[in-house]
């Protein structure tokens, strides 16, 4: 069955859900005050049929300002609700997960209360963490239970984002690192951050290793609401990612590899981030 297509009305809600209900509340303020002040503006009757078109299109304005006084500020209003709610939600998630790192069986209890969160509430908890290291975090709510951007965050100016895995069974492979790595190069992101419960292949650290993604699982995650560790030291991922080539065969951003075989084993060669797909090469030089 085909899902509901949603109303303006109803996509205002969502958009405005997804800012910080502080700024929600602040847009329905203004937008009242503005509308209200534009609907009890004076039209003037028309002195000749010329002026017609113009004294219908004032007064579909009006009724348009009349009614969007009520009916914006409102949806605004509604929006900041649902991320107030989520906003509580996330932090009470967070402390939850906080206490019981504190427990005295702290890895296993905090582990086992991760374990049991839906992929929306490990997002949540995830984006609550990196609110705590100073972070601004907007969810984008298209990664769904298996992938894509599920977190854009900014600090200091810069723009980062992450990827959430809860994976409680799969390790997070090197094919996963390397998709991310293609869409932080299209996005212009100066970093990045995969977040999973689980933990990484070996492929998958060691490619990240050389490049501004910050790979966290489950152990690393505890710790960092623990207050343990830091997400990111500032110097960690500081460095912009748009000097690496472009595939020429599948436009796919390149990644620098070093040969460990063959004629030209220990030299350094691009490789497109998306091999084993696509297996082009360029030279560095």
């Amino acid at each position: 069955m085909a899902s509901r297509r949603q109303s303006p009305f109803e996509d205002f809600i969502e958009v405005t859900s997804k800012l910080p209900w502080k700024t929600g509340v602040g847009l329905a303020i203004v937008s009242y005050v503005v509308l209200h002040v534009m609907a009890g503006m004076h039209v003037q009757q028309p002195t000749s049929a010329a002026n017609m078109g113009t004294y219908a299109g004032k007064q579909f304005f009006l009724i348009f300002a009349m009614i969007g006084q009520i009916v914006i500020p409102f949806a605004l209003l509604l929006g900041s609700l649902v991320s107030f709610t989520r906003q509580r939600k996330c932090q009470k998630l967070y402390k939850s997960v906080e206490q019981h790192t504190h427990s005295t069986t702290a890895k296993p209890s905090a582990m086992q209360a991760v374990e049991r969160m839906t992929w929306q509430e490990f997002e949540m908890l995830v984006g609550e963490s990196f609110r705590q290291q100073g972070y601004t975090v907007k969810e984008t709510g298209g990664g769904g239970a298996d992938g894509g951007i599920d977190l854009q965050m900014t600090r200091n100016g810069k723009k980062y984002l992450v990827q959430c895995k809860q994976w409680k069974t799969y390790k997070v492979s090197v094919k996963t690192v390397r998709e991310f790595f293609g869409v932080m190069v299209d996005a212009g992101a100066v970093g990045g951050f995969i977040v999973t419960s689980g933990v990484f292949t070996s492929e998958a650290i060691s490619f990240a290793a050389d490049k501004q993604i910050n790979l966290i699982d489950g152990d690393k995650l505890l710790k960092i609401i623990n207050g343990t560790i830091p997400a990111v030291t500032p110097s960690e991922l500081d460095t912009p990612i748009d000097s690496s080539p472009l595939c020429p065969r599948c436009n796919s951003p390149m990644v620098k590899r070093t040969a460990r075989q063959g004629s030209n084993a220990g030299k350094e060669f691009w490789g497109c981030s998306q091999f084993p797909k696509c297996r082009q090469v360029v030279n560095t030089h």
